[in-house]
Parts: C-alpha cells; sequence; structure tokens
C-alpha cells in the first residue's frame, strides 16, 4: 500500500471516528453540489442527431454543438459565440427552423414574469455560416412559419409577420396596449396557471397563424413599489385578476397572410371562459383550441374551419371537481389524435378518431401517466412515462397504439426520464433516485438496453462521501384516522434510537404536486441533511390534495383548499410525535408558497403539536390569490365564502403559541406581498409575537446575489433558536 492510499484510508478512518465534513448554506447555494446535466438538449426530427448548449469557461464562449444519437459522437459545432461580437453576451436559447438549416437565438433577455421575457433575436444561417441581427429592438417568441420563410413574433401586444427574403415586417394587429389590450401573448394568469406565453400558432402548409386576444381593460390592476437604488420607488404596475374578479375577455382569431384578413372565430355561445391551448391539426385548413368554462369543470375540445372559422366541439369532457388541460394533444396522419385524461380515475392515454369518436384506451390501471413522449408512426408504438412501479417512482414504458405489447424500458428504480431521437430508434435516459446523482445513458429506444454511460456524475458521488450523509427512508404513515400517505424520514448519520429528536416537517401540499419522490437532491435536501448533522431529524408528509395516486386522492380537497391537508399534516406530526426517539414538544415545520400557506395554517390550528414554523411567500387568504389557480379548485368566493374564510391562516391568528416566522419578497406578482403584510397586521392586532423578514425587490423565488444564502442562513438559525 502506498503512502497516498494509507493518508486517504487514514483520513475517511479519522471521519468516522470524528464525524463528518459539515455542509454549509454557503456551498448550497453556491452550486458546490450541483449534479452535471446536459443544457439544452434538444433532439432534431430530420437527422439521427441532437444539440447541446455548452459553454467554455476559458474563453468564455458559448457553443451549439451537434451530436450524433447512435455514437454520442460530436459531429460538428454549429455556433461558437467567440466568433461573432454579437453574442458576447451568451446565448439564451435556440430553435431551428423545420428545416433545421437556419437557427433563431435568444441574447440580452429582459424578464417579465415567471416564464415570459423580451429579448434580441439573431437568425444564423447554417450553410452560409452568417448572422444576422432581426430587429433593432426587443421582441418575444419569434416563431419560424413551417416553410421557414417567415417568423411570426410579438411586440409591445401586437403581432407581427416578418419575411426572411425581404426582411420586411406587416402587422397582424394594431390595438395592442400595455394593460389593454394584448395580441398573440398570454396575460398574467394565462401565463402563470396555464403555463404558456406563446398565445400564436402557425397552420402546417404556413398560410395561417391562429391566436389569441386578450381584452384586458377591465380587469383590476396591482401595483407594486419597486425600490431598486434610485431615489424615488418605481411602481411596477400590472393586470391581477383575483378570485372572483373580472378576467380578460378573449377571442380566438384566424389570420390569413397571404390575403392580409383576420377573421374572430364565433364562440359566442360560451360566457366567461378560458381559451386554455390552440394547436393546428395536420389538416392545414383546422385549428384545435381547448375552452374551458369559468369552473374548469368543462373542457370542449374544438375544431375549427381555417378559412370559415366556424368551430365544431370534437371532444367533451366534465369532471366534478375540474379538468386538467392537457398538453399530450398529438395528432396522427389521418388527424386523429392521441389525448390524455383522468376520466377513469387515474390520467391515462386515448385514441381519437378526426370525429372525436374513442377508438381505444391505450393504457389502463391504477396508475398514471406522468409523461407522454410521442408516437412512433413507423411502429405505432407510444413512448411515455409513468408511476406503475409506484407512485413516488417514474419508469419509461413503450405501447402499441392499440394497447398491446408493453414493454418496461427502464430498470432501476427511482426517477427516469428520456429524450428520444426522432426516428424512435434511440433515447438519452436520465436515472436518478434518493442515493444516486443523475446518470445519463444512452439507450435503445426499442428494449431499453443500455448501449454508453455519457454521464454519472461519479465527481459528485465522490466529492459527498467525506460528508458521510444520511439518504430519505421512504414509507407510508397511517394516520389515526386511517388515511395512508406518502412520507419520507432523513435521520442524523449518528443515530441512537434511545435519544429524543427534534423533528422538523417540510412540505408542499398543493393540488397535484409531490414532495415524496425518489429522486436526487433539490437544493432544499441538502439543506435538511445539513440539519440533521446538528441533530435534528427531517421528515416530509404528502397529505390528501397532492398528486399521482389517482383523482380522488388529488381532488379530495376540493372547495376547502387547506382543511384536509392541514388535518393531515397535523395527523401526521402527531404519528411521528409517538416515535420512541422523537421529542413530541419539538415538532416545526416550514413551506414556501401554498407551502407557506400550509405552515402558517398548522402553527395556528395546530399549536399544541408544532413549536414553530416558518411561511415563505405565503397565500394567506384565498382572496387574494388570481382566478384561475384558486377557482378551479375553491371556485369563486361569492359562490364559496365560507371555502375560503375557513381555510385560510389569516383568520387563525387568534390560535398562535410557538414561534412565527414569516418571509416575503417585496416584488412578487405571483403570491403578492399584501398577503403577508395583511398576516402582519392581523398579528399585530391580535397581540402576538411573530419574526419576519422582507426582501426588497425580490420576487417569488427570492434570489439573486447572495440572497438565498442570506434566507437560509436566516431560516437555519431560527430553527437552531426554536427547535
Amino acid at each position: 500500500m502506498n503512502s497516498n492510499k494509507i493518508t486517504t484510508l487514514l483520513f475517511f478512518l479519522c471521519l468516522s471516528v470524528f464525524g463528518q465534513q459539515q455542509i454549509t448554506v454557503d456551498e448550497i447555494f453556491t452550486g458546490a453540489f450541483r449534479a452535471k446535466g446536459m443544457d439544452a438538449l434538444e433532439a432534431l426530427h430530420n437527422t439521427n442527431q441532437y444539440t447541446v448548449l455548452n459553454s467554455d469557461r476559458s474563453t468564455k464562449s458559448m457553443q451549439i454543438d451537434l451530436y450524433d444519437f447512435a455514437t454520442l459522437k460530436k459531429v460538428s459545432n454549429l455556433i461558437d459565440t467567440k466568433n461573432f461580437k454579437e453574442l458576447a453576451g451568451g446565448i439564451d436559447s435556440y430553435t431551428f427552423d423545420a428545416s433545421e438549416k437556419k437557427i433563431l437565438i435568444a441574447c440580452h433577455k429582459d424578464k417579465i414574469f415567471r416564464h415570459s421575457f423580451a429579448a434580441d433575436y439573431f437568425l444564423y444561417d447554417l450553410e452560409a455560416k452568417t448572422l444576422t441581427k432581426l430587429f433593432d429592438f426587443k421582441v418575444q417568441e419569434p416563431t419560424f412559419s413551417p416553410d421557414g420563410t417567415k417568423i411570426a413574433y410579438a411586440r409591445e401586444n401586437n403581432l407581427y409577420v416578418y419575411d426572411i427574403a425581404s426582411k420586411k415586417s406587416v402587422a397582424i394587429t394594431a390595438d395592442g396596449k400595455k394593460n389593454a389590450v394584448i395580441n398573440g401573448i398570454t396575460d398574467w394568469v394565462y401565463e402563470e396557471e396555464f403555463a404558456f406565453v406563446r398565445a400564436f400558432d402557425w397552420s402546417k402548409d404556413s398560410r395561417k397563424i391562429g391566436y389569441i386576444r386578450f381584452d384586458e381593460s377591465e380587469v383590476p390592476e396591482f401595483s407594486m413599489s419597486i425600490f431598486k437604488k434610485s431615489l424615488y420607488p418605481e411602481m411596477q404596475t400590472f393586470k391581477y385578476p383575483k378570485a372572483g374578479e373580472k378576467n380578460s375577455l378573449v377571442s380566438l382569431h384566424i389570420y390569413d397572410v397571404s390575403a392580409n384578413t383576420d377573421k374572430k372565430v364565433d364562440l359566442e355561445n360560451y360566457k366567461d371562459f378560458y381559451i386554455a391551448r390552440l394547436k393546428w391539426t395536420n389538416d392545414s385548413n383546422v385549428l384545435s383550441a381547448q375552452v374551458l368554462n369559468r369552473h374548469q369543470n368543462n373542457l370542449d375540445l374544438l375544431f375549427i374551419d381555417g378559412t370559415t372559422a366556424v368551430a365544431k366541439v370534437i371532444l367533451n369532457e366534465k369532471d366534478k371537481a375540474y379538468v386538467d388541460v392537457t398538453d399530450d394533444l398529438t395528432f396522427l396522419q389521418d388527424n386523429s389524435f392521441i389525448w390524455t385524461s383522468e376520466k377513469d380515475g387515474f390520467n391515462h392515454i386515448y385514441v381519437y378518431d378526426k370525429t372525436g369518436k374513442l377508438k381505444n384506451q391505450v393504457t389502463k390501471g391504477n396508475w398514471e401517466i406522468t409523461s407522454y413522449y410521442g408516437f412512433d408512426e413507423k411502429t405505432k408504438n407510444i413512448f411515455y412515462q409513468s408511476t406503475e412501479n409506484g407512485s413516488i417512482n417514474r419508469d419509461i414504458y413503450r405501447i402499441g397504439l392499440d394497447g398491446k405489447n408493453k414493454i418496461r424500458l427502464s430498470k432501476n428504480t427511482g426517477t427516469n426520464t428520456a429524450t428520444f431521437s426522432p426516428n424512435f430508434q434511440f433515447c438519452i435516459t436520465a436515472f436518478s433516485s434518493a442515493v444516486q446523482p443523475a446518470i445519463y445513458t444512452l439507450n435503445e429506444a426499442k428494449s431499453g438496453k443500455e448501449i454508453k454511460v455519457i454521464e454519472n456524475n461519479q465527481e459528485l458521488a465522490s466529492k459527498l462521501t467525506v460528508y458521510n450523509l444520511p439518504s430519505k427512508e421512504f414509507f407510508v404513515l397511517k394516520t389515526a384516522k386511517g388515511n395512508e400517505l406518502n412520507a419520507w424520514i432523513m435521520k442524523p448519520k449518528n443515530f441512537d434510537a434511545s435519544k429524543k429528536y427534534p423533528v422538523f416537517m417540510f412540505q408542499y401540499s398543493g393540488p397535484g404536486s409531490q414532495q415524496v419522490a425518489n429522486a436526487w437532491s433539490s437544493a432544499n435536501d441538502y439543506w435538511f441533511m445539513m440539519l440533521t448533522q446538528q441533530g435534528y431529524i427531517v421528515a416530509c408528509v404528502d397529505g390528501r390534495g397532492t398528486g399521482f395516486k389517482g383523482a380522488d386522492f388529488k381532488k379530495a380537497t376540493q372547495l376547502q383548499l387547506g382543511k384536509y391537508e392541514v388535518e393531515d399534516q397535523i395527523d401526521a406530526a402527531k404519528v411521528l410525535g409517538n416515535y420512541p426517539y422523537v421529542d413530541a414538544s419539538r415538532i416545526g415545520i416550514f413551506g414556501w408558497s401554498y407551502g407557506g400557506f400550509m405552515a402558517s395554517n398548522c402553527i395556528f390550528q395546530g399549536a399544541d403539536v408544532f413549536k414553530m414554523a416558518i411561511a415563505v411567500a405565503p397565500v394567506t387568504n384565498w382572496r387574494f390569490y388570481d382566478s384561475i389557480y384558486t377557482e378551479r379548485y375553491m371556485q369563486t368566493p361569492q359562490e364559496n365564502a365560507n371555502g375560503y374564510d375557513q381555510n385560510s391562516p389569516i383568520n387563525h391568528v387568534s390560535k398562535l403559541k410557538g414561534k412565527f416566522l414569516l418571509i416575503h419578497g417585496s416584488a412578487d406578482d405571483n403570491v403578492h406581498v399584501q398577503n403577508t403584510m395583511q398576516m402582519m397586521e392581523a398579528l399585530i392586532q391580535g397581540d402576538k409575537q411573530f419574526d419576519s423578514q422582507i426582501y426588497p425587490d425580490k420576487d417569488h423565488g427570492i434570489y439573486g446575489g447572495k440572497t438565498r444564502i442570506q434566507l437560509y442562513n436566516k431560516m437555519t438559525n431560527f430553527i437552531k433558536e426554536n427547535l
């Protein structure tokens, strides 16, 4: 044995004797434990290749590199920012045209809300090796026409079509106005709750554009002070429909590019409705749209004639609670389509003909489809991800369009995801679990057979060895009321069952969410591990209302957000408190956003169970939150006043006994700081002592600079002082 090996052995022996190397908040939030991934991986459609956005620290440049799926070898460098001074700021994102001979490159983006941004855009010609800045102004959502000759884009609430050959733009709309009318881009609440920004789409023949127009002139405004470093604060004002208030009036339009004409689709049969998705079918003259009523318990899939603009209901779904909008709508060559729905109680795949007649339910069982990956026209196979191996796990499968010959492609238990090659011959899979950082491999798509390891994050795994970290123990927690809930617990590495430990509980609890998942660590997980190093047990329980266990479990909280979820967290804390190694007088709870709403409710309504709570960016009264999200689960305050008021923590402050830390960003456009200010006032008038922290100009994520480090150090100190 050489001297280096002896030194290493002694080092690890010392660790086992004298304890772990301690994790710090600084390490967590400066990326010391970040796993390697494959950034901006995009599978091409015309060749069996993919691209990755790479960076070179030595030259401070970024490259879009082309790789071969079969060999994983780099084929070429498509573009390197070091060769173009215009791209000195780096590449934010990129998209190909249909021929994959041109690339739209976004740079210098300015964030608007969570998903939306405006940016400078450059057109790169792969054959000519030329880079052209498209405009002298920033635009939103530029999108190639299918024939690659034009680009539709939005600017200042209007839509335009840019002709690549002539380098000229034609306006589709002219009435766009800030805080009044938006064309082709979603308003704030659609972006946040329906999770899309680009509200326009090209027909397959490039002749027409379908788009949504938002008239938000009657939507109430919300204003926030932006403090920055100026002498006087700025006011940011935007339209934000709170529960029960007026939404944007939406209309659907079809624009004919060559004729420069616009037709409005007749949707007069709908009152107070949402257009949650629009997408052209494989028939160039048929546009599809998903239309929801305001309660979101009735969804119509419409087919709209591109010439007459006449709409026809092709498929209808109803639910006693709500219908989830699907992003899995896939049109086949004959315009039949694949659709996902939980109408049988679990989310599954269905096939309909072009008239909306059900042809086949492809998947069945008491488990959920969690991702739809695509359909191979040649083999008639569908590829998907599901919870067939347990609700906390994710596996990859293929199945025939007829529902036969199902094969599990993933081999490891944990979280498996995939990106398939265009011809479905290969896939790049990522596997992780609670004990394994992400491993990226190249696999055969047909059998799942591993061909080659791309990245195994062994460097990170080795680095973590010296910390001797604990792992999550997954189990099903049964409450006194008989509810069986997914849970994990994390104990100190030097755990001694004869001792009594404090317990720090974490949860989110929102409808359809999941925190108890067999996947590799998030930043929060490292923080929890750090807390175990300081003598705490950390636990997490997914109560009723969370996802991936069927519609009944998920929708149990309908009309009563905060009732059963809070009951489950209190009951779970009581179960944990009965463990012989838990100090039942020292149980705390933490959550962010919906989890902050829950943590607040728990410290108030479970005052005899929880000693302390930390609530970050919490909803404190559902009347303050937006219409689409809140009404999906609660209907309007006018219809369900008791549901709103009985379960909002702001109405339970008089019950506070323990220590409470309330945290919010002042520029949170999502859960407004109004929630925390109103909560503070209620606590003050209730003569209740509490701690608080406001982060100036920080949004719902509360990050930037050293913000996260300061925040998590503050929370750590609060836990150590009060638990």
